[in-house]
């Protein structure tokens, strides 16, 4: 006789909660407060960890940021609280080198760089998994909204059920490797006003804490004020310039600019409404047009983590939908490999503002999978 398959827990693995270690990645905030909390009220063998990412110093009285200051504390208590340990680890010196140095980097490149997917690629997802491994974890768990299923090439990542919350667009350099180790156990809930009413039912201090804004090293999301202490003199001015070669204006320096930006331009008195349609770094040039410059349907790809089932070079083209942005809709495109990491990305219908530095991630346009996605990088 065929043995009894064996039962699963809620995180999906064959022996009981109280067997099973998790690592629970505590930013200080409700999302992975509720995911301890959450996970040490089923029995599971719970370790908190925060990591420290930026100057300790500085960051103790900023709140409504992750990692640092008031935030850890803020996990401790939950921890303290809920009767798990929780350990603090510094990443100040891994942070800087993989995510702030290439932020600044990029943006002194003309690029609007992502440095929240990089922490999570970089960081959490590759540093902090593997010290969840040598804890002798079974898995580590997070309070991103987004959903882990099984399925029959196994493991695939989907959309979060609140489409609101959805943090797939941050989330799609998530390898296999990595998603056969990782849980996500507020992806299916329906609204945040949940996560906060489960924070509410554990007694939690964090309950009504205010959802974090900017970058955590980006205090009030001045970037340019942080790229001009990281590189002193980043900050040279240049003209403003027409791109029919008119000079407009003067600028106080690239990274101060966007592309698509329109207001703060100081280039007043125009008669049509004008846009940053490119950044020329090396001629300190703020390029400016028309809104219609700012269309585009083709865009380059590289870097591509691909969470299909079939290899992604299997085929000449891909039919899919696209985000260009984390504030975008999907949209219908045609994804064509030119290589295993790179492809053109063909937008059925143009979108504006389209920028280099910014990831283009893959769904399932039929569904809520997520096939992964890569990095945009060439502009206009």
């Amino acid at each position: 006789m065929p043995l009894d398959a064996p039962t699963l827990n809620s995180l999906g693995l064959p022996k009981p909660p109280s067997q099973t270690r998790v690592v629970v990645a505590m930013s200080g905030g409700v999302d992975s407060s509720v995911v301890a909390a959450m996970l040490a009220e089923e029995g599971y063998d719970v370790i908190g960890v925060t990591l420290q990412l930026y100057d300790h110093g500085a960051a103790l009285a900023k709140k409504g940021a992750c990692c640092a200051g008031v935030d850890i504390h803020d996990a401790r208590r939950v921890a303290e609280q809920m009767g798990f340990p929780h350990y603090v680890l510094d990443y100040e010196n891994i942070f800087k080198d993989a995510v702030i140095d290439e932020f600044a980097e990029s943006y002194l490149g003309g690029a609007t760089p992502v440095p929240c997917i990089r922490c999570n690629e970089r960081v959490k997802f590759k540093d902090l998994l593997e010290t969840a491994k040598d804890l002798d974890a079974d898995c580590m768990a997070t309070g991103h909204y987004i959903q882990r299923m099984d399925g029959r090439g196994g493991p695939e990542l989907h959309s979060a059920a609140d489409a609101n919350r959805d943090q797939s667009y941050f989330l799609f350099s998530t390898t296999p490797e990595q998603l056969s180790f990782l849980r996500f156990p507020l992806g299916h809930l329906k609204s945040k006003a949940e996560t906060r009413a489960l924070a509410a039912k554990y007694g939690l201090s964090v309950a009504d804490k205010p959802d974090s804004q900017d970058i955590c090293f980006v205090p009030d999301g001045n970037y340019a004020a942080v790229i001009e202490k990281l590189r002193p003199g980043a900050a040279d001015p240049g003209n403003i310039v027409h791109a029919d070669g008119r000079v407009l204006g003067t600028h106080k320096g690239v990274i101060h600019y966007t592309i698509g930006q329109r207001r703060g331009l100081g280039i007043g008195g125009l008669e049509e409404p004008l846009y940053v349609v490119k950044l020329d770094v090396d001629a300190k040039q703020v390029i400016v047009g028309p809104k219609d410059m700012l269309a585009t349907r083709s865009v380059p790809v590289r870097e591509i983590n691909w969470l299909g089932d079939a290899p992604f070079t299997s085929r000449e083209e891909w039919h899919l939908s696209v985000r260009v942005r984390s504030t975008r809709p999907p949209r219908d495109a045609i994804v064509r490999p030119i290589s295993a990491t790179e492809a053109t990305v063909e937008l059925i219908t143009a979108e504006e503002g389209i920028s280099p530095g910014q990831a283009c991630v893959f769904y399932d346009p039929e569904g809520t999978r997520i096939f992964g996605g890569g990095w945009i990088w060439r502009g206009n």
